[in-house]
């Protein structure tokens, strides 16, 4: 499927933002922004929601806790108990070290896998890139086109007067 977008250059972070505002105000819909580095405050200025991915990461983080507590508790109390010292077969304070490693480790790994689940960032497989100035120094909004090109005008017009360099035509497939 063959999707149409209006792709306005900007050069500056601060004219991105107050052109966001200014072409949502317009009851225009971005696509999205393509930015070379964070900028703060895009996502409120995008109306994006809070990601979910810190309740994922507590999940992540809880499953790697309770694997390393199970399987301290059953190898050192149940399956190989020894006697170290004096101490008691289970002994929580001497499995915070590896219950901590485990704990971050679930988390880093569940996380990686989430974000490139979430993203399409899988091996091998070629992304489309809206403007490859997105990467280096410029700033692109991407806005969908309908099927007719009567749209194309307005949208130059208005992307042109919220300070944008450039506004380019360009056709992706999906």
């Amino acid at each position: 499927m063959t999707k149409r977008y209006a792709l306005g250059i900007f050069e500056d972070e601060d004219v991105l933002l107050h052109a966001i505002e200014n072409i949502r105000a317009a009851g225009v819909k971005i696509h999205d922004v393509f930015s070379p580095f964070p900028v703060h405050g895009i996502d409120d200025a995008l109306g994006i929601e809070r990601s979910r991915l810190p309740i994922a990461a507590f999940f992540f983080g809880l499953t790697g806790l309770s694997f390393a507590l199970w399987m301290q508790i059953y190898m050192l109390g149940f399956d190989w108990p020894m006697n170290i010292g004096g101490k008691p077969h289970i002994s929580l304070p001497a499995f915070i070290p590896v219950s901590f490693e485990l704990t971050v480790l679930f988390t880093a790994f569940g996380m990686m896998i989430t974000f490139y689940t979430i993203s399409g960032l899988f091996p091998k497989i070629k992304t489309n890139v809206m403007d490859v100035r997105a990467t280096d120094d410029k700033f692109v909004m991407a806005i969908e086109l309908d099927e007719t090109s009567s749209q194309l005008p307005s949208l130059t017009e208005l992307l042109r007067r919220n300070g944008a360099s450039e506004v380019n035509q360009k056709e992706m497939t999906e």
